[in-house]
């Protein structure tokens, strides 16, 4: 067990929106990787495995320092938690190399509404008619970016999708190990447990990085540590009710750094699509912070 940070919603804001900015830059720096603008196009596999290397070696030195205390490591919890992480971003970063970040970032945000489906047989959460609803909405949203029509159907969209699928799984390992260990513990064997998962992944499709590619995986495995570690910080500092909105602004990010980058510029599509999913995922996160309270004030 750990002791809960003091409650501060302004700096948990302003941590959760540094943790997008981050986010962002993790998978503008993945999309430059796979679609060959630092040299040689590089397999998913292998950006995932720098991913996860360099966020190691971050919180390897971290822990140097700072000498935590390591203590009741739940190993299984890790596992799953790491393994579904890992596959859930490794698609991620082959979904960014085909379709425009936006559409990309804006299906992940189906991340909670797979969580709650999966929490009913996993974790034997109970869902009313509300949440439902919600999903449908975020849902309707997927169905609009996957553009289903013979012209402009994107079956790399799917890799998107399959990426929210997966990270939902992850979800319901990270709902067990909350409380049961420190933050920085968690990172720590988290990034440790994914970098032995990415480096058996990576060894039938490894290439030798060019100079310029190793300073691409290093930027995504250190923009990804950091914005795991704003993310931490800022839910531990106020309600997940409030946090919740300031989460979105990935979306915004993503969508300003592949313009700058990459000069794609969203269609009106993706900002409907988007903001049904937006709007079914809010609603959900909001229902959610209800239940909780409602709990909390019943106990």
């Amino acid at each position: 067990m750990f002791t809960p940070r003091t409650q501060n919603p302004n700096l948990a804001a302003a941590l959760i929106l540094t943790s997008t900015a981050f986010i962002a830059a993790s998978m503008i720096a993945a999309k430059a990787l796979g679609t060959g603008v630092l040299g040689q196009p590089l397999h998913p596999l292998q950006v995932s495995h720098g991913r996860f290397l360099w966020a190691f070696t971050l919180f390897s030195c971290a822990a140097l320092v700072l000498r935590p205390k390591i203590e009741r490591i739940h190993w299984r919890l890790h596992l799953g938690r790491s393994s579904f992480g890992w596959g859930g971003i490794t698609l991620m970063f082959a979904a960014v190399a085909y379709i425009p970040m936006a559409d990309a970032t804006a299906i992940s945000f189906l991340n909670p509404v797979f969580a709650m489906a999966l929490a009913i047989p996993l974790l034997g959460e109970k869902v009313g008619p509300v949440r439902w609803a919600a999903a449908a909405i975020a849902l309707s949203g997927a169905m609009v970016l996957l553009r289903p029509t013979p012209a402009s159907f994107q079956p790399e969209a799917l890799l998107a999708l399959a990426s929210a699928v997966v990270i939902g799984m992850e979800l319901i390992f990270i709902k067990k190990l909350a409380g049961l260990e420190a933050p920085f513990q968690i990172l720590l064997i988290n990034n440790a447990v994914g970098l032995a998962i990415a480096s058996v992944a990576v060894w039938p499709v490894w290439q030798t990085p060019e100079p310029m590619q190793w300073v691409g995986l290093a930027a995504v495995g250190i923009f990804m540590a950091c914005a795991q570690v704003c993310f931490i910080n800022g839910i531990a500092r106020a309600d997940a009710s409030y946090v919740a909105p300031f989460s979105y602004a990935t979306l915004v990010f993503a969508a300003l750094y592949d313009f700058l980058v990459f000069d794609v510029v969203p269609d009106w599509v993706t900002w409907l699509g988007a903001g049904v999913i937006l709007s079914g995922a809010l609603m959900l996160a909001l229902r959610e912070a209800h239940v909780r309270k409602r709990a909390v004030s019943t106990t």
